[in-house]
């Protein structure tokens, strides 16, 4: 079986047409990033870059003198995937919509955890080479089981309804395709393994 290799963003289009207006821009900039005020005067930073992110600047973008809790989840690109050697990790997001879920995501922990209160997620987009992080979330509260608790729920609920895809590549040589597609309930997370 031969398959054509085509950009992540191509190959899911009909998929993407049907679940959102045609009028959301797939071409991914340099760099985006909202911010955001919650009620009680928190900060909510949403950024999705191809720069190199920093876990030191997630960490003090949330740190405030009436949180003694800071916690942060990294994701970095290991060497390894389903017992294959690993490369690099590639991302594509459809940025609008992805800006949107995690500015839904960021509501969502505010409900379940009212005294968070600095939210930062970052993911990168393009080429992430191994060891280099991925994804960072910030998350800060008075104490640490509510900060703990949302992080694990952000990264949880990130791959599971916003719309970034992961393209592994396990060779020098792109020639052999196997696609995995994980759909869970009312979610769009893809994985093309190369």
């Amino acid at each position: 079986m031969i398959y054509k290799l085509q950009p992540l963003t191509t190959l899911f289009s009909n998929i993407l047409e049907q679940r959102w207006p045609k009028n959301f821009n797939t071409k991914d900039e340099k760099s985006s990033s909202i911010e955001g005020m919650a009620a009680d005067g928190g900060q909510d930073l949403i950024t999705l870059t191809t720069d190199k992110l920093s876990a030191d600047r997630v960490s003090e973008s949330v740190t405030c003198p009436s949180c003694g809790a800071v916690s942060l989840f990294i994701g970095t690109t290991r060497d390894n995937f389903e017992g294959k050697k690993v490369i690099r990790l590639e991302y594509e997001a459809y940025s609008p919509m992805a800006e949107s879920e995690l500015r839904k995501i960021c509501r969502e922990i505010r409900t379940k955890w009212p005294s968070v209160r600095h939210i930062n997620i970052q993911h990168r987009l393009g080429v992430v080479p191994i060891t280099e992080a991925s994804v960072i979330i910030g998350i800060s509260s008075p104490h640490r089981r509510d900060s703990l608790e949302a992080v694990k729920y952000c990264i949880d609920t990130l791959k599971a309804t916003v719309p970034i895809w992961k393209k592994v590549s396990k060779s020098l040589r792109w020639d052999r395709l196997k696609k995995m597609c994980h759909q869970k309930k009312n979610s769009l997370h893809f994985v093309c393994v190369i």
